[in-house]
């Protein structure tokens, strides 16, 4: 064939798997249409792959190099780069539930939808790691999600985009694989002289080519029978909504064969591969050279066993991903699920009609072409042409980056940004968004309470020394650096904050009203207004005082009895709502007098005269007594205790500590205020 007659470029897809390795060139002439220039197969010579995962690699790479030589000779020319896919078998998926929550209602942008669904990668990363610990050397590159379902303010939607709410969130499916296996595909390719362009997952490149995204809103299963796995996709609701595999395929049908007729592995394959509805006879040489024969109604009995605990497995799987529950649907691609008694055995476990299981080849291939008039459409071909059709939807491969000067490698999902390079570098997606601080949550009188903290500064980025957002797109050799955001100050509050701290309780003491401010618990503890309110306390109003709490809060002493209501009571009588108190006020100077000799003494005339003291500054005259207590002040100088104005009052006479009781002198300076 004459090379020039092909287009420039030309898709090269290599599906390595556990026994063949199949190589396929071609190109898209439309839209819909993809055209298959050459095609090659090439078995391995020796057990280089289990169950899908490379176990030697010069061996795999050998064979990749045989496929190459003889895609080469038949398109004339050089191939270079190669779109792979990575089994299902090596697939970690786990499926969390994102949330963001807004302060108030906002309108939904695609920039809040992709934040939330960073959230979604991170949180599986994390389940990944929990999963993992055991493995502390194991690490996982995501290589894709999907959102299986939105939510608006707990409700489920089917795009959020535009619309009005204060929380969304959203069940995001998140696809990792391990380190070790892609470096294994990738090293392989190397050595066989080619670069991969695109990497793709095997289960992914399968269901793009036997289930279009029209049939996806139906709830149906993929299986892809391999030779050493069978790998599981289930969709529903429009999108992919789970991964699965078992370690058990096509080989173990093949070595049932070999066992029953004792031929080697090879010519077993051919005896499976040959079996027809018509039940011809199949002619085989076993190892010793004898010749046999067997008929095809033989194959399917010897067989039967194994395939019924295969496709039964199969069915427990399916129903498992599918959350305990049947399918509408299933469709099988690959060689190993070409047995006639695979089909009818699958559909009974599954409980299907046989028509509801349906082996998927010629007929989903029907906008592929082959040059190659010898080349069958075959379910066989259905995951290597899903590859090279990938390439088109998504041009994936790794790049690195540098983020704080280490180099990162990412998975490249054709629309990488800072946000993924952060995460790949073990950035955690919170330090980078805007840190509240501390919260505290509290009770008063049984009511849950919430102070929030203050929110902190957004992470500082610079993408090649300029600033940058955290979703700026990001591509080869970029350097990043990233100053990780800031918390804000820690909630604080003090019970004077408290809307309930300005309510007064008041009482009658010696027929004269008394207003107080309300006393306030924490933990069982009386505090202050200043108390700062920490986090679990539990606060609780009291609607009374005890007569020596009023007493004290008066700062003033009673002597002889108290009355409550006038009924006799003591210091620690509770006491409510305009509850009368009356007692008798004790005074220094009386005190002193008791301490004297109790010597009766001359009656004198006492004539009453003026005291000149000042009052938090202002001069006051005192007239008409013979003498002076600081109650008397309040004749003549206005102070409010009727109303609470701060935490208690504070009386001094020169500086000093004093009460009501305190008897005046020539010149006094007296100060007489709230404290606050």
């Amino acid at each position: 064939m004459d090379g020039k007659t092909y287009p420039e470029h030309m898709v090269f897809g290599l599906d390595i798997g556990t026994r063949s390795i199949v190589g396929t060139v071609g190109y898209k002439q439309n839209e819909r249409e993809f055209i298959v220039v050459a095609q090659s197969i090439k078995f391995h010579e020796t057990r280089a792959m289990l169950d899908g995962q490379i176990h030697d690699i010069s061996k795999v790479a050998e064979t990749i190099k045989e496929v190459k030589r003889e895609l080469e000779r038949q398109i004339e020319r050089k191939l270079s780069k190669v779109c792979i896919a990575a089994a299902g078998r090596v697939l970690k998926t786990v499926t969390v539930y994102a949330e963001c929550e807004f302060g108030s209602d906002a309108v939904i942008t695609k920039e809040h939808i992709h934040s939330l669904e960073l959230v979604g990668v991170e949180k599986g990363y994390e389940a990944i790691r929990r999963d993992k610990e055991e493995e502390e050397e194991a690490h996982f590159y995501c290589v894709g999600y999907t959102v299986v379902h939105y939510y608006l303010n707990g409700n489920m939607m089917l795009n959020l985009e535009e619309h009005k709410g204060n929380r969304i969130g959203a069940d995001v499916l998140v696809t990792f694989l391990p380190e070790d296996v892609i470096e294994g595909l990738y090293v392989a390719v190397e050595k066989a002289g080619l670069e991969v362009e695109n990497l793709t997952l095997e289960p992914i490149a399968a269901i793009n080519v036997a289930i279009p995204e029209k049939f996806r809103l139906l709830n149906i299963a993929l299986v892809d029978v391999g030779a050493g796995t069978s790998d599981l996709c289930i969709t529903k609701d429009g999108t992919i909504v789970a991964y699965g595999m078992i370690p058990r395929a096509g080989d173990e049908i093949t070595n049932t064969i070999v066992q029953a007729h004792l031929v080697d592995f090879a010519t077993a394959e051919t005896i499976k591969t040959s079996v027809s509805l018509d039940d011809e006879e199949i002619m085989y040489e076993d190892i010793i050279g004898l010749p046999g024969k067997v008929t095809s109604k033989q194959v399917l009995e010897e067989t039967n066993q194994v395939v019924d605990s295969i496709t039964a497995q199969i069915s427990e799987k399916i129903k498992e991903l599918n959350g305990g529950r049947g399918v509408s649907a299933v469709f099988v691609v690959g060689g190993g699920g070409k047995l006639k008694s695979f089909i009818e055995k699958l559909a009974f476990h599954l409980e299907l009609p046989q028509e509801r299981v349906a082996l998927r080849g010629e007929e989903v291939l029907k906008q592929v072409h082959f040059l190659q008039p010898e080349v069958k459409k075959d379910p066989l071909l259905v995951t290597p042409i899903g590859i090279c059709l990938n390439y088109y939807e998504k041009k994936n491969s790794f790049v690195y980056v540098q983020v704080n000067g280490d180099q990162v490698k990412l998975y490249d999902n054709g629309h990488l940004t800072i946000v993924d390079a952060a995460l790949g570098y073990g950035f955690p997606n919170e330090r980078l968004f805007p840190r509240r601080g501390a919260s505290i949550n509290f009770t008063i009188n049984g009511i849950k309470r919430l102070v929030r903290g203050e929110v902190g500064e957004a992470a500082e980025i610079g993408l090649n020394g300029r600033p940058a957002g955290i979703n700026a797109p990001i591509t080869q050799n970029d350097i990043i650096e990233i100053k990780e955001s800031t918390i804000g100050a820690p909630a604080y509050y003090e019970i004077r904050q408290l809307p309930e701290f300005n309510r007064t309780i008041q009482f009658i003491v010696n027929n004269r009203p008394v207003v107080c401010p309300k006393l306030i618990e924490a933990n069982n503890q009386l505090v202050t207004e200043f108390y700062s309110i920490k986090d679990a306390d539990e606060l609780k109003i009291l609607n009374y005082y005890t007569v020596r709490q009023l007493l004290e809060f008066m700062d003033i002493t009673c002597e002889g009895e108290i009355l409550v209501n006038n009924i006799q009571a003591q210091e620690e009588e509770k006491i409510y709502e305009n509850f009368s108190v009356t007692c008798k006020i004790r005074t220094d100077n009386l005190y002193e007098e008791e301490k004297k000799e109790n010597v009766p003494q001359e009656n004198k005339t006492e004539i009453p005269i003026e005291l000149n003291v000042t009052v938090n500054g202002m001069p006051i005259v005192l007239k008409g007594k013979t003498k002076y207590l600081l109650v008397d002040v309040l004749d003549v100088y206005s102070f409010d205790l009727s109303s609470i104005q701060g935490s208690k009052v504070v009386i001094q006479v020169n500086k000093e500590k004093a009460d009501f009781t305190k008897e005046l002198n020539q010149g006094d300076q007296i100060d007489m205020y709230w404290e606050k």
